[in-house]
């Protein structure tokens, strides 16, 4: 099971139409208009657009199973008590006094850029049920960090 926020189950929403009533359409008519040049067997266009079109329904069917096995959270029924997805967590690197603050999101929502953690990540893990105050401790491959939890609100 997924747990999404409505905003990213939109999106994937979207992006599954967009393949489905745009992408493959046009790759069907390149296929088409491949197969109409004669022999296929040292056809190049006819062979990338078949490969295309294997990506693009292999695409289609993981995006048509992550909404099948979607839930939809609601942010504002969720507590702000411990850590857990769709919280904002602020908390202090113990080794550099560093403050940072992450959102702890499903995998189809993670983003380092907007500061977005994956639920499957490291620090994400290590996080996941702790308290303000908590000290955790997260292996990652630069090696051990630990973590003070300064603050958990709704994403």
């Amino acid at each position: 099971m997924e747990y999404l926020s409505q905003e990213c189950y939109e999106r994937l929403v979207e992006e599954l139409n967009d393949m489905i009533h745009v992408q493959l359409p046009k790759v069907k008519e390149a296929i088409a208009e491949a197969r109409a040049q004669g022999d296929l067997s040292e056809n190049f266009e006819y062979h990338a657009a078949k490969r295309e079109q294997g990506r693009l329904l292999g695409r289609i069917r993981f995006k048509q199973r992550v909404l099948e096995n979607a839930r939809v959270l609601d942010a504002s029924a969720l507590g702000s008590d411990t850590v857990g997805v769709l919280r904002k967590v602020e908390m202090t690197n113990l080794t550099t006094q560093r403050l940072m603050t992450y959102t702890i999101v499903n995998p189809h929502e993670a983003n380092l850029a907007e500061h977005k953690l994956s639920v499957k990540s490291p620090v994400a893990k290590a996080l996941l049920g702790k308290k303000v105050g908590d000290v955790v401790e997260a292996r990652v491959p630069s090696g051990v960090v630990r973590l003070r939890i300064e603050s958990i609100t709704l994403g």
